[in-house]
């Protein structure tokens, strides 16, 4: 297929277009500049205009969005939070509704925070939306897509856990202070947290692509989330570091705002019940299986 991506320079937009080249897709790159490559096309969200010949194309991925987790939660942060999100998707979407041939699959990101603040509670794709300003951008996020003709375009909302890799996100934080041996549980620990590997979120993408059954919300996370102390021992356990140095949630507050109790403290427990009845295999269903590959540590085997 011809597909056009947008986010290409993300983390996950860096890994999913060589796994697109691979299978034998071409890939176009819609940039926030001006095109300087064969495989770029232009579009400028803040202003409102694309390059509306970029979508003759077989699918669009719409991943761009401004960093959730980078600097803290001002104003002027969150207003940036939604508007990538938001002004972005609603002037793809509207470009696609337009089309005179329309792209017939249109792949745009969500996140769990769709679902809000959980506690012990299962949701999967079925369950209500939360509240909350994350809640709240996912849910104008996902609406901005309504416009588009689902009977010509197959559409796909793809709501993303907490991504684990190396190279960026969450996990890349935390290798630190967690190999320097200060790290620990965060506020009680009993905080659900649904996480994914990088590699399954592309498959993910790849999946919502070439499976025509997947329409409407898809959760990407794996099937087995943990809470925060089962995850702090578990990435301790695979550095072979100990980790008893906690972060009280007040301290959070302290440090991050907002966003620590949107994105540290909060329980969200995720369940990717489209994937699994869609026959989606997962590289990394349980996470330290996924940590030790990650992170090139061998799995230590009982004497």
């Amino acid at each position: 297929m011809k597909i056009l991506i947008t986010g290409s320079s993300g983390l996950v937009g860096r890994a999913l277009v060589p796994r697109l080249r691979d299978h034998g897709h071409e890939v176009l790159r819609l940039v926030r500049r001006e095109a300087r490559a064969d495989d770029e096309r232009s579009w400028d969200p803040a202003r409102g205009e694309i390059d509306e010949s970029a979508l003759a194309v077989d699918a669009v991925i719409h991943l761009a969005g401004e960093s959730i987790a980078e600097g803290r939660w001002n104003e002027a942060k969150k207003a940036r939070i939604r508007d990538s999100r938001v002004d972005g998707t609603r002037l793809l979407s509207e470009a696609i509704a337009r089309a005179a041939t329309p792209p017939p699959i249109f792949v745009s990101a969500s996140a769990v925070g769709f679902y809000g603040e959980g506690g012990d509670r299962v949701v999967d794709e079925q369950s209500a939306a939360g509240t909350g300003f994350l809640s709240e951008v996912c849910q104008a996020w996902e609406a901005a897509t309504e416009v588009v003709d689902r009977a010509r375009t197959r559409v796909v909302t793809v709501r993303i856990g907490v991504i684990l890799s190396p190279d960026g996100g969450a996990l890349a934080k935390m290798l630190t202070p967690f190999r320097l041996g200060v790290a620990g549980r965060i506020g009680s620990g009993r905080q659900w947290m649904s996480w994914i590997s990088l590699t399954d979120v592309v498959s993910t993408l790849l999946q919502a692509i070439e499976d025509d059954a997947l329409s409407g919300p898809v959760n990407a996370v794996a099937p087995h989330p943990v809470t925060n102390l089962e995850f702090t021992r578990t990435l301790g356990r695979v550095l072979s570091r100990p980790t008893v140095m906690p972060m009280p949630a007040f301290a959070a507050r302290m440090a991050f705002g907002q966003m620590a109790d949107e994105l540290l403290l909060s329980s969200l427990r995720v369940r990717p019940t489209a994937l699994m009845r869609s026959d989606f295999t997962f590289r990394h269903p349980d996470l330290e299986t996924a940590l030790r590959e990650l992170l090139g540590r061998p799995t230590v085997r009982a004497a």
